[in-house]
């Protein structure tokens, strides 16, 4: 996409998300908006201890070890605030390990930059819960999907886990929420190589969620139901398309929340390859014991990364129960007791199949 173009879109996004309507002056009786600046500062931990059941490996020594460790997987430094009742803004930075052959950082915690953005509340112009977002920032499906889906802690949703999709990106974004709690759009266009890579090219990616809550007043069997499509238009080079497609299904209750995600994309990175389809489907389960804060996990993915060869297949088991911390107020804190095992068949080069036993927690406030 060119230059001219993007911004174009850019620009479209921006007029439509705004309606470009004059500010509404409070009328005569009406408390005004709190337009005092705050500034909030949290704080967001992954951390576990996973024993690796198989495949078993080999210590300096050529023993065959079970491998184990603790580790902190992630650390957040959550900065937000207002400027005002209008102009919103966060500052993420995150503490993830260095993974790189690099004998200088390989194997440290490094410091890196997940989200910064600035953001306009469009309260005062549509609907309460509408914005436009600018800088690096959460992309539509996964930002909105976790909130149902409580367990990224665990490990990260079936999308981005096969490495379709990322959390975050640098772009420009806008959310429409419908009256009446009956869904809501959240669309941008974005760089397209994440927020840990730089832009490459002039291509640039645009994505879109839309959700519908069917039946929101519907009472508490049916104003949990939830459907949603998602779609990411983009291309590695002209013509080179990078697409994904998926559609969501997503329950909440007392009793229990639940999902289905059903996954298609198109990966054709230059024009030199034939293009590569890839498919694939999740399901989950997060049953609840009463108001207690113990609940289980019970999860599986199924994945084919190239629709053209039936053999090559990929399914991931998750099971496990969690302690949710009851009555923080906003906050969490839960531990999770689980196994994940990953089963692959007709890779080339062959990979080994993998099961964990792991100990995960989770602290956010």
């Amino acid at each position: 996409m060119s230059f001219r173009k993007t911004a174009a879109c850019f620009l479209a996004v921006a007029a439509i998300a705004t309606g470009a309507f004059p500010q509404v002056t409070p009328a005569a009786g009406v408390t005004p908006p709190d337009d005092t600046p705050k500034v909030n500062v949290g704080a967001t931990i992954f951390g576990d201890y996973t024993y690796v059941d198989s495949p078993t490996s080999k210590d300096s020594d050529g023993n065959t070890i079970h491998n184990s460790a603790f580790n902190i997987t992630r650390a957040y430094i959550n900065i937000t605030g207002n400027l005002n009742h209008m102009i919103a803004f966060r500052i993420t930075p995150d503490v993830s390990r260095e993974t790189s052959t690099g004998p200088s950082l390989s194997g440290s915690q490094i410091f890196r930059l997940k989200y910064a953005y600035a953001q306009l509340n469009l309260d005062d112009w549509t609907t309460k819960g509408s914005w436009v977002r600018f800088g690096q920032q959460q992309t539509p499906y996964l930002d909105y999907s976790e909130g149902i889906y409580r367990y990224r802690f665990q490990g990260t949703m079936f999308a981005e886990r096969v490495g379709l999709i990322s959390s975050a990106d640098n772009g420009l974004s806008g959310h429409y929420s419908f009256n009446g709690n009956y869904g809501d759009v959240h669309a941008g266009f974005y760089n397209g190589e994440n927020y840990n890579k730089a832009e490459v090219n002039n291509e640039k990616g645009f994505e879109i969620r839309g959700t519908v809550r069917p039946m929101p007043l519907g009472g508490p069997l049916l104003k949990g139901l939830r459907f949603t499509g998602f779609l990411i238009a983009d291309h590695y080079v002209e013509n080179g398309k990078r697409e994904r497609m998926i559609g969501q299904v997503t329950y909440e209750h007392t009793l229990f929340n639940a999902g289905l995600d059903v996954l298609r994309a198109k990966d054709r990175p230059t024009v030199t390859k034939p293009q590569i389809s890839e498919k694939g489907w999740s399901v989950w389960v997060t049953p609840k014991f009463g108001t207690t804060g113990w609940e289980a996990l019970i999860r599986h993915d199924d994945y084919f990364p190239n629709d053209a060869i039936n053999s090559q297949k990929q399914k991931r088991d998750i099971d496990g129960i969690a302690y949710w911390v009851p009555n923080l107020s906003g906050k969490s804190m839960a531990i999770l007791f689980d196994r994940d095992s990953l089963k692959r068949t007709g890779l080339t080069p062959a990979a080994p199949n993998t099961t964990n036993f792991e100990v995960k927690m989770l602290v956010n406030f």
